[in-house]
């Protein structure tokens, strides 16, 4: 129960930082996904199922604000929570490295599908240009406050297992 009240409120609190004070810190005209890097933490450090669900609503919550069709951004932050989610038991939680590569792959797969469903289908063909406007920036921005909030996601993380492990 408290694990749930936790991850809620840290999509509430990353939604509102991404659609509120990230927008007046725009670098390039781009802003870090921050419901992204919770999706990627959440899949990587609790598995498939919870990546999965935090998916769902940080997308639901982008489609709300953003979305022309509903259900578009849910899709892709269910598909990504659940793909890092496979991640979970192989790795090591503490260490920094793969969380981050995981952000930047998940990142550039949220961008390359963003591309097809928002410019391709609608007869937008330079994807070179479009890499270069929007998806190299919101990388690289993206990554770089990853590097930030993983480490606090993973101290929340530890500390919620830690009180789990003596409650039981």
């Amino acid at each position: 129960m408290k694990r749930l009240l936790i991850i809620t409120i840290e999509i509430i609190i990353c939604y509102l930082l991404q659609t509120t004070v990230f927008q007046w810190i725009a670098l390039a005209h781009v802003v870090p996904n921050l419901l992204l890097i919770l999706t990627v933490s959440v899949g990587f450090m609790r598995g498939r199922t919870e990546g999965l669900i935090v998916g769902l609503i940080c997308g639901l919550l982008i489609d709300s604000c953003y979305g022309n069709v509903l259900g578009l951004y849910a899709f892709l932050y269910m598909v990504i929570g659940y793909l890092n989610g496979y991640s979970h038991k192989i790795f090591v939680k503490d260490d920094m490295t793969i969380p981050i590569m995981l952000v930047g792959v998940s990142e550039f797969l949220y961008f390359f599908f963003y591309y097809i469903f928002e410019f391709l289908l609608r007869g937008k063909l330079n994807i070179l240009y479009y890499l270069v406007r929007i998806g190299l920036p919101e990388i690289i921005y993206t990554i770089l406050i990853a590097i930030f909030l993983y480490k606090l996601f993973n101290i929340i993380n530890a500390r919620i297992d830690r009180k789990t492990e003596e409650e039981v």
